[in-house]
């Protein structure tokens, strides 16, 4: 089975064919040229995939677009999908989320935006509607902003229960649902913020990133504004898994699509010198939850290296023997067919890429 790789760039959207053997790639030429897109939402509920690209253009500010022909043609409406009702006082900076809502629940599409918030549609992504839950909710006026913004980045809907969801954002870290989005509660203990004079504090976290394990839905991992972490109880607690890293700052975390226990991130040196740690391109990977880490770099350019990689910019596809990819500031793409052993060029001199997402097709 190929992969289609679809790459979200500072200057647009360009889809990457892969051969059966996914590692030789044809990369087709610019959509939305000249337009950010800054994510991709994959839902392979439906009879074929459906792409939604978050567009963000300087001019008409921004939209989503949808393509149900992996990606031959795209719908944008006319007006906004995704926008503020008037009493919420605040306008739609950037789209940085769209996932598909669990399998119960065909139609369902999130987005998570800048300023922080969670929309809904029920129609496939053509419409949607504020989450009034978490908008209300008291501490939002408190929630700050990381250095990319203020914006929920991360949205992990249940897959067996559709009222439970788990949004995190820079700044204000992990807050959970358990009744579909109607309330929130912050779930940050044992998440540091040490920018803070408490560096403990309920809420307030710049968490970059988490993922859900493959397994076991109530294992997450989370990278955070300096520390790596893993939850065995949906959120209720975090402890560090950092330690066998070489830096526990980063943006991305994934986790394997099938087999638990298996997460890849990328350490940087440290927020005050955002190049990978060593100066050398290497991703880690840890196949006993995080305990242990290992770097893997075999075809990955040598060092010295400096481009970094993006919270959205990583990802696997669904093959039994995951693929693996990721982009960087500098334009370049890499994949790896086998779990990180070996890893082959997919694209060079591309603008900034902010987002990768692997299709099946």
């Amino acid at each position: 089975m190929t992969v289609l790789l679809a790459i979200g760039t500072q200057k647009g959207l360009f889809l990457a064919s892969s051969d059966d053997e996914r590692r030789a790639w044809h990369v087709g030429p610019a959509q939305f040229p000249g337009t950010a897109v800054y994510t991709i939402g994959v839902d392979t509920r439906g009879p074929r995939p459906r792409l939604l690209a978050a567009v963000d253009s300087s001019h008409f500010g921004p939209s989503v677009a949808v393509s149900d022909d992996l990606g031959v043609t795209w719908r944008e409406p006319e007006s906004a999908p995704i926008a503020f009702p008037q009493d919420a006082g605040a306008a739609i900076e950037r789209v940085w989320q769209l996932v598909p809502g669990p399998a119960a629940e065909p139609g369902v599409i999130y987005a998570g935006s800048q300023p922080s918030a969670l929309f809904r549609s029920t129609d496939g992504g053509r419409s949607f509607e504020l989450v009034r839950g978490l908008w209300d909710h008291p501490h939002r006026t408190e929630w700050g902003a990381g250095f990319g913004g203020q914006a929920i980045h991360t949205i992990l809907p249940h897959p067996d229960d559709p009222s439970r969801l788990l949004v995190a954002m820079s700044t204000g870290g992990v807050y959970r649902s358990g009744d579909g989005g109607a309330t929130w509660s912050p779930a940050n203990r044992g998440i540091k913020a040490y920018f803070f004079p408490d560096p403990w504090p309920e809420f307030g976290q710049c968490v970059h990133r988490v993922a859900r394990d493959a397994g076991d839905p109530d294992r997450l991992y989370a990278q955070n504004h300096h520390g790596v972490y893993r939850s065995s109880d949906g959120g209720d607690s975090w402890q560090s898994i950092a330690d066998t890293l070489p830096s526990d700052f980063g943006f991305p975390i994934v986790a394997h699509p099938s087999r638990p226990g298996t997460i890849w991130n990328f350490p940087l040196i440290a927020d005050s010198e955002r190049h990978p740690t060593e100066l050398r391109c290497r991703v880690y990977r840890s196949t006993d939850a995080g305990d242990k880490w290992e770097p893997q770099h075999e075809g990955l350019p040598d060092g010295p290296y400096y481009p970094v990689v993006l919270r959205d910019a990583m990802c696997t596809d669904n093959h039994d023997r995951a693929g693996v990819y990721f982009g960087t500031r500098a334009g370049e793409v890499f994949a790896s067919n086998d779990e990180g052993e070996s890893w082959t060029t997919v694209a060079a001199h591309l603008p900034d890429v902010l987002s990768v997402r692997a299709v099946p097709v």
